[in-house]
């Protein structure tokens, strides 16, 4: 019944008036933006991550006629509230729910926006986006290659809350970023707060790639700023240097950021140590320029995240910094990550990487150094 519904929705005629697929970009012809100025954005409001992200799909209605946004509750706001009133304000024709089907989510995802719409699709917790994986990895990430391109799903933006959140346990908790990361043709991006939230999701929703946008859900509520009201981007694909250092190289993403500037706080207080603090912000493709220079700079490199230590990104960042800047290490590369276990309930804090494990990292390559 969802799929004959859907069909005959009059907004699938302005997706194809919207849209020639014979003329949409490729990856190779998107070109990196600059940072916005901010300086420039006089008027902002107080926003945390769940409302930047509403923010951002409020926008993306307004101004693409063809855009969608579906999943399951997503009609009342979804369980995070963060498509909250988007119904009410653009109609159910455009801000609906779907039954408890992953893989059918993303796969209409794919059908829509390879009819030439701009889909926003959200998979309740990132932990059930594995039922979909057949979908992602096999239709939506190939879906251009394997058409020699003739046609594309570039529309597709699927938002997922992930990460741990002090109560989540087993299936409410997972960081998937690496599993994705192996699934060229796809985009995978993790905002650390609020602005970089809203212009992240605004950049992925108008990529001419699919998009996996992963939110660090403990985040939603807890991190605020002052986001700009305005209609913005921050370009995909590019890291952002959040403190300048000498000493050593620290890289994260996502939630594990704030976790990170507590660890470089501590190591300038106790021990004088000058660390430069990287946010990748997309894991896919990811940005070896950035962080390869600061790690010629600095001889040393701490790699972060919650996902646990075996294949998971960092081991990729490690693998690749090992490659690129052989040369110039002082010290063996850290990683500080989840262990190899569940993601476990009662034990969390014990889990988590923590600042101070972090803390360890960097001292522990100082020492090396020496």
């Amino acid at each position: 019944m969802l799929h004959r519904r859907i069909f005959q929705l009059p907004i699938i005629q302005r997706c194809r008036k919207h849209r020639s697929l014979s003329t949409l970009s490729q990856m190779a012809d998107y070109v990196p933006k600059e940072d916005p100025d901010f300086s420039k954005m006089t008027n902002s409001t107080k926003m945390n991550l769940f409302t930047a992200v509403n923010s951002a799909m409020r926008i993306a209605l307004e101004t693409d006629p063809t855009c969608i946004i579906f999943g399951e509750d997503v009609a009342f706001g979804g369980v995070f509230r963060c498509s909250q009133g988007l119904k009410e304000d653009f109609g159910a024709d455009r801000v609906f729910n779907t039954p408890l089907s992953e893989n059918g989510i993303a796969g209409f995802a794919v059908g829509y926006a390879a009819m030439g719409g701009t889909c926003i699709a959200e998979i309740q917790f990132a932990d059930y986006i594995f039922p979909a994986f057949d979908q992602i990895v096999n239709e939506m990430s190939k879906f251009r290659y394997r058409s020699g391109n003739q046609w594309n799903c570039g529309g597709v933006t699927m938002r997922a809350p992930c990460g741990a959140v002090g109560h989540g346990g087993h299936y409410h908790s997972q960081s998937p970023e690496a599993y994705l990361a192996h699934t060229p043709g796809i985009c995978v991006v993790m905002p650390r707060g609020p602005i970089q939230a809203k212009g992240l999701l605004l950049s992925s929703i108008r990529s001419k790639d699919p998009v996996v946008f992963l939110e660090p859900k403990a985040l939603y509520r807890s991190s605020v700023e002052e986001v700009p009201d305005d209609d913005y981007e921050i370009p995909l694909g590019q890291a952002e240097i959040l403190q300048h250092g000498t000493d050593v190289t620290i890289v994260g993403w996502g939630g594990q950021l704030r976790t990170l500037e507590k660890a470089v706080r501590l190591a300038k207080q106790h021990h004088g140590i000058s660390c430069e603090l990287i946010d990748l912000r997309t894991i896919l493709p990811w940005d070896t320029y950035t962080v390869s220079e600061s790690v010629k700079k600095t001889g040393k490199l701490v790699v972060s995240h919650e996902a646990p230590i075996t294949c998971g990104f960092g081991a990729e960042v490690v693998a690749s910094m090992q490659e690129m800047c052989f040369e110039y290490l002082e010290a063996p590369i850290q990683r500080v990550c989840g262990y190899d276990t569940p993601f476990p309930l009662v034990h969390e804090k014990y889990y988590l990487p923590t600042e101070f494990k972090n803390l360890e990292a960097i001292t522990r390559v100082m020492e090396f150094a020496k």
